[in-house]
């Protein structure tokens, strides 16, 4: 039996979508922390909570997204659920690469930069063996979805 999708996936209405991220979140937010994140295990990826410095208000933002490890790098897939457009953290990195991770038991700062030819091209390969239908999910987008990796990161220090 073939895995080869012959139909476009459906997608649930926008509004489920902003409602399930909003539900996420605030299950993060009432258990302080203690659920709603993850590690990616066999084929299921991790969820982790990036903060990121807002473009325009230079006020932190925080979202919850899916991710997958490499090596000590962190990746994760700019996608606004499917829709087109850039989703608002991917745009805030573009301005301020620098962000603080929360995973499961352990913060970290990261810069993150989105993976280009051959780097991207592994990556994408990577999240595939996680969702055999990604192909199909990323044709709905009028526009590349950008594979963003989040290198761990140490401040430099002045003297």
């Amino acid at each position: 039996m073939s895995h080869e999708v012959t139909s476009a996936p459906r997608i649930p209405p926008r509004w489920f979508v902003r409602l399930a991220w909003q539900v996420h979140r605030g299950m993060y937010r009432v258990s302080g922390g203690r659920l709603g994140l993850r590690r990616p295990r066999g084929h299921r990826w991790g969820m982790l909570r990036v903060t990121t410095t807002g473009r325009r208000t230079g006020c932190e933002h925080s979202v919850i997204l899916a991710y997958l490890e490499d090596g000590a790098d962190l990746v994760a897939l700019a996608m606004n659920g499917w829709a087109d457009g850039e989703p608002s953290w991917w745009l805030n990195l573009k301005v301020h690469p620098e962000a603080t991770v929360d995973l499961v038991g352990e913060s970290r700062t990261v810069r993150a930069h989105a993976a280009q030819g051959a780097e991207r091209d592994r990556l994408w390969a990577a999240w595939r063996t996680y969702d055999h239908r990604l192909d199909a999910y990323a044709a709905l987008r009028t526009t590349e979805t950008a594979v963003v990796v989040l290198e761990r990161w140490e401040e430099p220090r002045h003297s």
